[in-house]
């Protein structure tokens, strides 16, 4: 571990000194690094300064400035209300690839290097400028010498370098936690890290991405209302990634969907009946569908994007999930008891009694309204946070 500290030194030094900025120097020291790296004397004001906002907003500012590997887990984090507490998946959510785009000579010769062929040769045109760009890589607009528009992913030079550095690094310091905070060990931190790295790892790996989509294409070449964009195996490796261009209206941009005419309640019910197939039917689903990443196209059709991270339920948790849904709709406190219990959601020794009453709770608030008003994913994710409550609390004692 010490030869690891002393090898990524620098990069240690400013994830202590981010830690420090963001309100929590209690960590740094607990975990006794102020021994083994240098900290700034005005630490105490910024620590004042940090005080001042939300648990959640300073878990996303702290990942916001350590950049690229840091972001992407937040936001893999984010899609775990399971695992993660409501007040912090909130602000992971609002967590943005602020990243400024690679020039287009390094996306030339990246692609170059990778498909074996002059750009000139491989497409009839290609726009230099990106339309859009993360952390992970960036897309181009592009046209294939059969005249078929594309979008081409490049992934960004020397990531892998970058990520298995820091994922090194959180890995470490899961350790040292695990070994100094009892609610880190009893969260088991290590596997937290593991299965969020693992994640990350998928993504960085285009051949990964394009093999999802094909195999989520295949579950639902009978969705009539449905469009995943087809992969061009020939133009794409593990860092570049071709695939057919969807010109879409994301999701989220309800004026522009209202103005043109679409019907957003449709769209809605399309959405849910799509997400809940692929979960409890198929068991394998699209594993981060925010609003740039679902699209929508003419006849208020469903356009998907982007799959480098997909779940995967067993046959037995499709059941236990669905049993879920049900019980939720019919109000049933001990149908909702079961099958989190079932999911793993609780621990056998979880007081019961005060987990039951927290679930009652939970479906009067909801009890009065208008089953259009109800946001299901928002239901879910508040059961999550009660679930997730009850372990903390049994843990704790």
């Amino acid at each position: 571990m010490l030869g690891k500290r002393i090898r990524h030194i620098h990069r240690y030094q400013e994830i202590v000194n981010a830690f420090i900025r963001n309100g929590f120097a209690f960590l740094v020291m607990e975990l006794g690094l102020t021994e083994m790296f240098s900290i700034k004397k005005k630490w105490a004001s910024e620590q004042k300064l940090a005080q001042k906002r939300s648990l959640g907003e300073k878990v996303r500012s702290f990942l916001e400035e350590l950049g690229p590997s840091f972001v992407k887990l937040g936001q893999i984090a984010s899609t775990r209300p399971d695992l993660i507490p409501q007040e912090i998946v909130k602000e992971l959510e609002k967590l943005q690839d602020h990243v400024q785009p690679i020039s287009f000579i390094e996306v030339k010769e990246i692609i170059e290097a990778e498909l074996g062929n002059k750009l000139e040769q491989l497409f009839l045109e290609f726009n230099e400028e990106p339309l859009a760009s993360a952390s992970i890589g960036q897309v181009h607009d592009a046209v294939l010498p059969s005249n078929k528009r594309v979008a081409v992913k490049v992934q960004r030079p020397n990531l892998k370098t970058i990520v298995e550095t820091d994922l090194e690094i959180i890995g470490d310091l899961a350790r040292m936690a695990e070994n100094r905070f009892a609610w880190a060990a009893n969260y088991h931190l290590t596997e937290i890290v593991e299965e969020f790295s693992n994640a990350l790892h998928q993504e960085l790996d285009y051949d990964n991405e394009a093999r999802n989509a094909e195999r989520i294409s295949r579950y639902c070449e009978e969705e009539p209302y449905l469009v995943i964009p087809k992969i061009h195996w020939e133009y794409s490796t593990k860092k570049v990634l071709t695939s057919d261009y969807i010109d879409g209206i994301k999701i989220s941009q309800n004026k522009t969907l209202d103005q043109l005419g679409y019907n957003r309640k449709i769209i809605a019910e399309r959405f849910t009946n799509i997400m809940l197939k692929q979960m409890l039917v198929d068991g394998y689903f699209h594993g981060d569908p925010h609003p740039g990443n679902i699209v929508i196209l003419p006849n208020d059709t469903i356009g998907m994007l982007d799959f480098g991270m997909v779940g995967r339920l067993n046959a037995e948790i499709k059941y236990h999930f669905a049993s879920l849904v049900i019980a939720m709709r019919h109000q049933s406190t001990d149908g909702i008891l079961k099958a989190i219990t079932s999911m793993g959601l609780i621990e056998p020794d979880t007081k019961i009694n005060e987990l039951r009453m927290d679930i009652e709770d939970l479906q009067e608030k909801y009890y009065q309204e208008a089953l259009s008003q109800i946001h299901f994913g928002e239901v879910i994710n508040e059961l999550f946070s009660i679930a997730f409550k009850h372990i903390y609390n049994f843990q704790r004692t």
